[in-house]
């Protein structure tokens, strides 16, 4: 028996494991394509599968959607990614990851002190006003 050229959305939901909505949502932010039928049914081609699969993987790891649009959007002809592709792109994704990693990292070492002392104090609370530059030139409006 051959598989059908086309997936429905209920049949892409299935086989990639995103609910409906989600596959819907990923279409309006123009992550994945569909065509429509006379019906107005959503039609899916079989390469989507590795699109949506794509995108999930790219989420999983703490890609904001518009980078991993950004990505998609650099394939030729739309075409869906490959292995090469992702290592590529994974591999310029790191250092804003790792970037991440140290923004976590100094807000969980912050978070006992701010606990501590209760005040969630601007000017002084690393929660509230991390990385406060400007209160080394006193309070105020000091960039007018």
């Amino acid at each position: 028996m051959s598989q059908p050229a086309e997936l429905t959305v209920g049949q892409l939901s299935a086989r990639s494991g995103a609910a409906v909505s989600t596959l819907h949502f990923y279409e309006a932010r123009g992550l994945i394509h569909s065509r429509r039928t006379s019906g107005n049914q959503r039609r899916y081609s079989r390469d989507t599968l590795r699109r949506v699969a794509f995108v999930r993987a790219a989420q999983r790891v703490g890609m904001p959607l518009k980078d991993i649009a950004a990505a998609l959007a650099e394939l030729p002809d739309g075409r869906v990614p490959t292995r090469g592709d992702w290592a590529r792109l994974s591999a310029t994704w790191r250092s804003a990851l790792s970037d991440r990693i140290a923004r976590l990292e100094r807000l969980r070492d912050n978070l006992d002190d701010c606990i501590g002392c209760g005040c969630l104090s601007l000017d002084r609370c690393a929660l509230a006003n991390p990385d406060d530059f400007m209160a080394s030139y006193g309070p105020g409006a000091s960039r007018l």
